[in-house]
């Protein structure tokens, strides 16, 4: 079957409502993406071996079907029970953002094994379908990002290549003052950045902070569900990550310097020098540092090294600082804040657009069919918790 063919079988099946019984696995076969299988490999976190060991074939046999070989209709349901997927989700003919690892910046580039990069980029490519297929309903914020290829209200304009120029010059665009930035994820939906939050918190991903793309027709930063167990930690991955669309959309991730730059960035951005170096202790003083903490929303440490940044503080006065924060941390000082309590810190760009949408008629079983994913996984991307409460026997 060729590609016209597939698409023709696609279409025919969407017009009767994309029902998931309409699939059967012969017609899945028939029109089966290679793609998709890697992605949901990928999704699962699983190896070609692993695949080929549930489904009963070689692990040559799962690289054959990757790499375009149709599966047997009969290994189908097996694939998909394996891989957590809906039949129809290897279906071709859905928009597909195909992604390599070179595609995203990851802030522990070289503590992040391979398997966990692709499950991270897989991911991206999910999060991308879901806003494509809301965008198709509801219009989102215009991509308002000096130097993004594809920013709508900046076209041709980039900003300084060095980071606290670019950091001081994003403040001057997005019209932000020299004061705190008080609402940041907030902010960047607003500037058309998509954010969302991974549950890679597990022990497959837990190297993974945060990433980020500016390969779609969206730029995308993903922070993880760990980093979300201190507001002052998240809102620096998010700057930090602001940071790499800002400055390396057009080069290659990786370097060590990349990650300097976008730290850099980030504390110019969330704490500009200039407003800040006249508030900043002369002294190691804590009760100054956890009133600024609230003021700016960076955490103490940060702050400790801005003081050292700037020379208020010398290396070894800092050194004393941050082993005296640990002692106080042991002791209940300073605990961490988590994003919960902190509605302008949590992404709400695409669960607001579906809430639009679903108001006008598109349901949540209806998106998840036409994305061909789980249930359980558009509640996920969107912020949906379950709210039934967890039951345990008593003993």
């Amino acid at each position: 079957m060729n590609r016209d063919e597939q698409l023709h079988l696609f279409s025919s099946v969407e017009a009767q409502g994309s029902r998931r019984s309409a699939w059967s696995p012969r017609m899945v076969a028939q029109a089966f993406d290679p793609a998709r299988l890697t992605q949901a490999r990928h999704l699962a976190g699983k190896t070609k071996k692993e695949v080929a060991e549930a489904i009963g074939v070689t692990p040559a046999a799962v690289g054959q079907y990757e790499a375009g070989t149709r599966p047997r209709p009969e290994l189908i349901p097996a694939l998909a029970d394996f891989l957590g997927v809906p039949l129809h989700f290897f279906v071709a003919g859905r928009p597909h953002a195909r992604l390599d690892t070179s595609a995203a910046h990851f802030r522990h580039l070289r503590s992040t094994r391979a398997y966990q990069r692709a499950k991270a980029i897989a991911f991206v490519e999910q999060v991308w379908e879901l806003t494509q297929a809301l965008e198709k309903r509801v219009q989102l914020p215009a991509v308002d990002l000096p130097g993004f290829s594809g920013g709508e209200l900046h076209p041709g304009v980039d900003l300084p290549r060095d980071p606290l120029d670019a950091a001081r010059a994003l403040r001057v665009v997005w019209g932000l003052g020299t004061g705190p930035v008080p609402h940041l994820v907030r902010l960047m939906e607003t500037h058309g950045i998509v954010v969302a939050l991974a549950p890679l918190a597990d022990n497959d991903v837990a190297t993974v902070d945060a990433f980020s793309t500016s390969r779609l027709p969206r730029p995308i930063v993903v922070i993880t569900r760990d980093r979300t167990d201190d507001v002052y930690r998240h809102r620096f991955t998010a700057a930090h990550e602001l940071g790499h669309l800002v400055l390396h959309g057009d080069t290659l991730p990786g370097d060590s310097v990349q990650e300097r730059e976008a730290d850099a960035f980030a504390a110019e951005f969330l704490t500009p020098r200039d407003s800040l170096l006249p508030d900043l202790p002369r002294r190691l003083n804590f009760t100054v540092l956890a009133n600024l903490q609230h003021v700016w929303g960076v955490s103490v440490d940060s702050l400790l090294y801005r003081c050292r940044e700037v020379g208020l503080f010398s290396d070894s006065t800092a050194a004393r600082g941050w082993q005296r924060l640990n002692e106080l941390r042991k002791q209940g000082a300073f605990p961490a804040q988590p994003i919960q309590g902190f509605a302008g810190e949590q992404p709400v760009l695409l669960r607001n657009a579906f809430d639009l949408a679903n108001k006008h008629g598109l349901s949540l079983a209806a998106l998840a069919d036409e994305l061909a994913w789980p249930l359980a996984r558009l509640r996920e991307l969107l912020g949906m918790h379950e709210s039934r409460p967890t039951l345990k026997l008593v003993q």
